[in-house]
């Protein structure tokens, strides 16, 4: 019996604890090695083609997204009865899905990100340079335009009644609520960006297998669920302008501003509580 009690004992030591916690994950870093921070300015980027067929892809990529997302959308809405569609819980489907897939499939080119508030995030968090940042940005949302008109050119006699997959604050809900909505949404998904994008993460959680686009497209899932029925769900600038542009009315114009607003602060803030909270950078020792 005493053999089988060391025996216990020594099964229970065998392996150490695989990961610190607290603050004793702060040192130690294994195999990772802090990447330095973007330039700012990096004028060499506009001769590399790498830099061009980036921003191709985040052009398709956002193309693809209105594509799919915004006939989804005009899909529940043109039936009379949601029941006979696939609901608010299939566009939030048509969303993340969506996302999942692009992320997956253009991360390695571009980064993936698909979303002006994502690159913003980004760019605050010395990830990437202004000068591919704001390519990004007018690259996705040129991308949603077109991805917006092409729905368009199908739904010719329906897209205007049918609100083009606009945003705007719902009835019964002010300005407010709907800033405050579009920022706590963009937080949560750029938050987990940042977290599912960590390289420092990979290395030291490397026996936990992390398959990025996959937390960023349930994150992206999970916000249009709880905003769909406050402002239709922007947490996307380029979404909103790509509809807003094609759709063409007045009472979309009237909230546009809150689906630029909304999104940049909440990626600022994530940027900022990643940075400061969960990376604790500031705070390290040189």
């Amino acid at each position: 019996m005493e053999g089988k009690e060391e025996d216990v004992r020594l099964g229970a030591n065998k392996y150490a604890e695989r990961q610190p916690l607290g603050t004793a994950a702060q040192g130690g870093d294994k195999d990772y090695t802090e990447p330095p921070p973007a330039p700012l300015f990096e004028p060499g980027e506009l001769t590399s083609w790498s830099f061009y067929r980036a921003g191709i892809a985040e052009f398709m990529a956002t193309f693809l997204f209105l594509y799919i997302t915004i006939l989804t959308v005009m899909g529940v809405v043109q039936s009379p009865t949601k029941c006979s569609t696939v609901g608010i819980q299939g566009i939030a489907w048509a969303f993340g899905g969506m996302i999942f897939a692009l992320v997956y499939c253009t991360a390695g080119i571009s980064g993936g990100h698909i979303n002006p508030a994502v690159t913003f995030g980004l760019l605050l968090a010395r990830k990437l340079s202004l000068t591919r940042a704001v390519f990004y940005m007018v690259m996705q949302c040129l991308g949603a335009i077109a991805g917006a008109a092409v729905v368009k050119g199908f739904e010719k006699t329906r897209y205007t009644t049918l609100g083009g997959g606009a945003n705007f604050v719902a009835h019964g809900y002010t300005k407010g609520d709907g800033l405050g909505a579009e920022i706590v949404g963009t937080f949560v998904l750029v938050y987990t960006v940042f977290s599912a994008t960590d390289a420092k993460r990979s290395a030291r959680d490397s026996h936990v297998p992390i398959l990025a686009p996959l937390p960023i497209g349930f994150a992206v899932f999970l916000v249009h669920l709880a905003t769909i029925p406050i402002t239709g769900t922007g947490i996307n600038p380029a979404r909103s302008l790509g509809a807003a542009i094609i759709y063409n009315k007045e009472h979309a114009w009237n909230d546009h501003w809150i689906f630029w607003v909304g999104p940049f602060a909440g990626a600022a803030l994530a940027a900022l509580y990643h940075q400061v909270v969960i990376r604790a950078i500031p705070f390290r020792s040189k």
